[in-house]
C-alpha cells in the first residue's frame, strides 16, 4: 500500500469521504483474500495516478465490518466511488487500472 492509501474507520470515515470535495474510491479488502493482494497493488498505482483528483482508501472488512454492512459489502474486494458522500459506482472482484480509470472519468449525475 502507497503511503497515499490510507485505511478508513468508522472514525474517519465520515471526515475523508462524507466530507470530501472531490470523488472517493474506496476498496473494501482483507489480507487473507488472496483476490485483494492481487488487486492491491492496482488500487496503489491509481491512486499515485489520481493524487489531485480522486481520494483513494482501504476498509479492512475484518477490522470494520460495520463499514462492509453498511455499504452492503458480501464480496471483496468491492470497489466503491462516493460522489457527494454517497456511493454511486460499485466493482466487485478483480479490476484492471483501465476499468478504475473509467469509473472515475464518467461523468457526475
Amino acid at each position: 500500500m502507497t503511503a497515499r492509501v490510507e485505511n478508513l474507520t468508522l472514525e474517519n470515515f465520515e471526515n475523508l469521504v462524507v466530507d470530501s470535495n472531490q470523488p472517493v474510491l474506496v476498496d473494501f479488502y482483507a489480507d487473507w483474500c488472496a483476490p485483494c493482494r492481487v488487486i492491491g497493488p492496482v488500487v496503489d498505482e491509481f491512486a499515485d495516478d489520481h493524487v489531485d483528483l480522486v481520494g483513494v482508501y482501504k476498509v479492512d472488512v475484518d477490522s470494520s465490518p460495520e463499514l462492509a454492512a453498511r455499504f452492503g459489502v458480501r464480496s471483496i474486494p468491492t470497489l466503491v466511488l462516493f460522489r457527494n458522500g454517497t456511493p454511486v459506482e460499485t466493482l466487485v472482484g478483480v479490476v484492471t487500472k483501465g476499468q478504475l480509470n473509467s469509473l472515475v472519468e464518467k461523468p457526475a449525475a
